[in-house]
């Protein structure tokens, strides 16, 4: 069995959901209180035991390059000030195993993890998206490694979500539970009407894929949206192998959308040591205000 220890970040997308801050930064680089979106999930990668990491980019997306390399006039500044803890924090993003490739073309997700093909070469490997923030006792990323140690075979993350969003996401029909979490799956549908929605397991941005998936994103046609659907392949996949879904019980923060990134950082905020205190203050002060203005 070949060791899972590459991964995929796709992160080529334009951001239009949020435009204007988006039409001169990498989306991937908005940050949730001092830390950019794409580095929570590197570190999941690293923490999951991902030794190499590939992230697929496109126009615009240089300062995530810039962010993951050393800054020696940083660096030299910091340490000749004593600023060690600062230090530390910059010292974090470099000297990880990162690579990078451009997506001319934004043609779909499955079309950006097409991209990865001489990167994984003949072996397992995980797609991670950068809109889902996965927090666990054990990351994400790695009980689907776990799943495939005992599998050999790609699995899939899902997680339920209320039936009426069914739409917003590509959908499991589960045939049956073989383990706690752990589903045989029948067929997976790309972002089906809530009334044709086989179930209201959403796959969700963490895959685990054997490499026969590229043959496959090499031959799949457009689907929705006119893109090279990832779902659409593995449901082809599936096919000609097996395909399991993991039912993720921890908590998910889609910063996808501004609202959902506006819950993240609060979220987060609460518990960072720097800001914490004040913000906890700061929104039982705006409760009080809200409650004042509605009498």
């Amino acid at each position: 069995m070949k060791k899972v220890r590459k991964a995929v970040i796709p992160a080529a997308g334009l951001g239009t959901r949020f435009l204007p801050a988006t039409k001169a930064m990498a989306k991937e680089m908005l940050p949730i209180v001092d830390k950019p979106t794409i580095q929570f999930i590197v570190e999941e990668a690293i923490k999951s035991g991902i030794e190499d990491i590939l992230i697929v980019t496109g126009k615009g997306k240089r300062p995530i390059e810039d962010h993951f390399d050393s800054n020696p006039e940083l660096e030299i500044n910091l340490r000749e000030k004593g600023k060690n803890e600062l230090l530390k924090l910059v010292e974090e993003t470099t000297d990880i195993n990162l690579h990078f490739i451009r997506q001319s073309h934004p043609r779909g997700l499955g079309h950006a993890v097409l991209q990865a093909k001489a990167f994984v070469g003949n072996e397992p490997f995980v797609v991670m998206l950068g809109d889902d923030l996965m927090e666990d006792s054990i990351p994400l990323t790695r009980q689907l490694i776990m799943d495939y140690e005992k599998t050999y075979a790609s699995t899939i993350a899902v997680m339920k979500v209320p039936e009426e969003e069914t739409s917003k996401y590509g959908i499991i029909a589960p045939e049956r539970m073989i383990e706690k979490g752990l589903y045989n799956v029948l067929n997976f549908v790309e972002k089906p009407n809530p009334k044709d929605a086989p179930s209201n397991l959403a796959i969700i941005g963490r895959y685990l894929l054997t490499p026969q998936i590229f043959e496959i994103l090499e031959n799949q046609a457009p689907g929705a949206g006119g893109e090279i659907q990832l779902t659409d392949a593995i449901d082809n996949l599936n096919k000609v192998q097996r395909v399991f879904a993991r039912e993720f019980c921890g908590t998910r923060y889609d910063v996808g959308d501004k609202f959902g990134f506006i819950k993240t950082s609060i979220q987060y905020g609460l518990v960072h040591p720097d800001v914490k205190e004040n913000l906890h203050d700061y929104i039982i002060e705006l409760a009080q205000e809200l409650q004042k203005g509605k009498k």
